[in-house]
């Protein structure tokens, strides 16, 4: 007592620093109940997470863009970058290793958003490594007519082996 209070000394603290005892061991049960806890808040976040896609994004007015792979042997890809009705939307760097998992047969949204009812030009440029490991550009175009309820856009990037180069694509679901 005699070092707490000559280090206290003039402190309003001392009182707290002085008269402190060890701490208890926690409790079990209570270890359960923050897990329960952690589970219902990441119950409440995806839950929150749909809702805000929900609303942001309603499916009457709701597009959605998909790249996919078939192959891959002629065409390496680095990058796309997507525009709608002129607007650049997107634009997305590849990792070898999401390259890797789009050739086996992965897809990747590109993109969600909003738009009105009726036709729109839908740009999309394809960069990486074409045949003989040359830099290899190319683009697809496409007129898409945006009706009521979702619409679903794929990007396809197809080897053809009777020409041995890349096809890009683009499909309306």
């Amino acid at each position: 007592m005699k070092i707490c209070s000559r280090i206290a000394a003039g402190l309003l603290l001392w009182p707290l620093l002085c008269s402190a005892e060890p701490s208890a061991p926690p409790d079990p049960g209570l270890s359960e109940q923050v897990q329960d806890l952690k589970k219902q808040v990441l119950e409440l976040n995806r839950d929150l997470f749909l809702l805000e896609e929900e609303l942001l994004f309603p499916s009457n007015t709701q597009v959605s863009v998909f790249v996919s792979m078939d192959v891959g042997e002629f065409f390496a890809l680095d990058s796309v970058k997507l525009k709608i009705d002129g607007k650049e939307v997107a634009d997305y760097l590849y990792t070898e290793r999401e390259v890797k998992a789009l050739v086996r047969g992965g897809v990747q949204r590109i993109h969600i958003g909003n738009l009105r009812t009726g036709e729109h030009e839908l740009v999309a440029f394809f960069t990486g490594k074409g045949p003989h490991g040359r830099d290899y550009k190319r683009g697809a175009t496409m007129k898409i007519t945006k009706a009521l309820g979702p619409s679903y856009v794929e990007l396809k990037i197809v080897d053809r082996t009777s020409n041995y180069r890349p096809e890009f694509a683009i499909k309306e679901w």
